[in-house]
């Protein structure tokens, strides 16, 4: 008698686990529903331009690391790992907007604190570390550990997500910023404003799609925050290659680390990436 009792017992855990698990996949489980209109297009996906508009990760992202790939090799192929993690932010955005889930949502979100935590890792000035640390080593391993409590904390409170994506976003922007006071290259400094402008313009359009929703509902557009995944991809793009820049003239400044944009340097738009015009050393510029 007590055998069973204790079996109901844990059938019933099972059964409640079962169901919260069933229930965190399910669709529009997410608390966080965007401006574009559910279903519209199709009964399988819920929000099909935001859908769609993920897939422009799975075009930036090869190509980008074929264009950096020069300089990562040179300097650390870890630096790959950047444009890895963005193919899998695109897949799980895809995959969130498509289902609106709370699974969906949390994998969404850890990507980019991923990708934000190795930007971090390889790529913040060694000048710059605590008195405590020594190497990048040590800094990756530290920058590990919190990333793992952060993704944990994630799941205990969502809400700790969005606070770890904004201490580590704000404090390389501010860093960057830094950085580029002592920059005289015109075309870092050029770089620099058009990464600015595609990062504004890009936090715009998801501002306007999470709290303007009423007003471009009336005039029948709400497709921003498919707009900010175009933008924000190409702001990265350009980002990382301004940090990439920068840590390739303190770091391997023998290899003249120089700016140029793909498919054609002299044309208007179109995405930058380093080119290493030597070997003899010589002195850094930024």
């Amino acid at each position: 008698r007590v055998r069973s009792a204790f079996d109901c017992w844990v059938e019933g855990i099972m059964i409640s686990i079962n169901h919260r698990m069933a229930g965190v996949f399910s669709y529009e489980s997410s608390e966080i529903d965007w401006c574009e209109d559910n279903y519209r297009h199709s009964e399988h996906v819920v929000e099909s331009f935001n859908t769609m508009s993920s897939f422009i990760f799975f075009i930036i992202s090869p190509i980008m690391l074929y264009l950096l790939h020069p300089y990562a090799k040179e300097r650390s192929l870890a630096i790959h790992l950047v444009w890895v993690m963005m193919i899998f932010v695109g897949l799980f955005s895809a995959y969130f907007h498509m289902t609106l889930s709370f699974v969906g949502q949390m994998l969404d979100e850890l990507s980019i604190l991923w990708v934000l935590a190795v930007g971090y890792a390889v790529w913040f000035p060694r000048r710059l570390f605590p008195s405590f640390i020594k190497d990048r080593s040590t800094f990756s391993k530290l920058v590990l550990v919190i990333t793992v409590i952060s993704s944990v904390s994630s799941f205990v409170k969502p809400t700790a997500n969005a606070y770890a994506l904004n201490c580590f976003g704000l404090h390389l922007l501010y860093t960057l910023i830094i950085e580029m006071k002592c920059c005289t290259d015109q075309k870092a400094l050029r770089l620099a404003k058009l990464s600015i402008a595609l990062w504004v313009l890009a936090i715009s359009c998801w501002l306007s799609d999470r709290f303007g929703c009423s007003f471009w509902q009336r005039i029948n557009f709400c497709y921003l925050h498919g707009f900010w995944h175009i933008l924000i991809v190409i702001a990265v793009a350009y980002g990382s290659t301004l940090i990439a820049y920068l840590d390739a003239s303190y770091e391997i400044p023998y290899s003249l680390p120089g700016l140029q944009y793909w498919p054609c340097d002299k044309w208007a738009v179109g995405l930058p990436h380093i080119v290493l015009k030597g070997n003899p050393k010589t002195e850094k510029r930024c």
